[in-house]
């Protein structure tokens, strides 16, 4: 039975580790580890060179997903953010197959005819993010989103981050129910709230990888799933490894049922 794709964001290994050493060097580890993706952090990249990033990944057989921080909706803008234009070539110079953005100030205003012109000159496809924010971070506004990206049948994908609606206070079993067939990607992280009161992303428990299970059943099988919390140790291949086969098995059980 094939085993659901697995994705690493390089984020997990800590902002300093990674801009020390260069995103490049992490593309072995997560071969050796089992992944099937990488993803590429805009905001922590240095020097790379996009080409020879893009020509190490396939020489190992990875795909690759390029995450951008930007907001494909500006605010009081009907139009799409005119970088998106730019981080989908930068996404294809990655020999990314995505490109992950946030929503952003979605309303009804906001013009799909433009959005949808832009990504037929691309043959990267978009992933739409629910971040941490009031605007982007909401159910309501992704249920709407997503009724218009059906109307206009444009091909993009949701990445649903399990761990940011905590942030807003949502419900991410709801947030499953309600867009789980619109998700082609998903981003895994627990989340708890440190003695100051900030909330963090932290490793999944046992009880957080079943509730995962639960949430996925709501999506494609085998959807695509990313590690984005931290993964730090001594033997990052060996941690990356244990990490991947959890993820990678989430939504199998029920596969391996239906088959006795």
């Amino acid at each position: 039975m094939k085993k659901p794709a697995v994705s690493i964001s390089l984020s997990s290994y800590g902002a300093d580790l990674v801009r020390q050493r260069g995103q490049g060097s992490f593309i072995d580890i997560l071969a050796a580890a089992g992944a099937t993706c990488i993803e590429w952090r805009e905001e922590l990249l240095t020097d790379e060179d996009p080409a020879r990033l893009s020509d190490a990944t396939q020489a190992e057989g990875l795909e690759s997903v390029y995450s951008s921080p930007m907001e494909l909706w500006l605010a009081g803008q009907s139009k799409p953010n005119s970088e998106l234009i730019t981080a989908l070539q930068r996404a294809q110079a990655f020999g990314a197959k995505w490109l992950k953005v946030s929503l952003g100030y979605f309303t009804d205003n906001s013009d799909l005819h433009t959005l949808a012109r832009v990504l037929s000159e691309s043959p990267v496809q978009l992933l739409v993010e629910n971040d941490q924010t009031l605007h982007g971070g909401r159910i309501e506004p992704f249920q709407r989103f997503f009724a218009d990206i059906e109307q206009h049948k444009l091909p993009i994908k949701m990445t649903f981050d399990i761990g940011n609606w905590h942030w807003q206070d949502q419900s991410a079993a709801s947030a499953a129910r309600l867009l789980g067939r619109h998700v082609g990607y998903v981003h895994c992280k627990a989340v708890t709230r440190r003695a100051d009161g900030k909330l963090v992303a932290i490793p999944p428990t046992a009880i957080d990888l079943q509730a995962w299970e639960q949430l996925l059943r709501h999506m494609a099988q085998g959807v695509m799933r990313a590690a984005e919390y931290p993964l730090q140790g001594d033997d990052l291949v060996q941690l990356t490894r244990e990490h991947i086969s959890a993820l990678a098995h989430l939504g199998q059980s029920q596969l391996e049922k239906a088959h006795v």
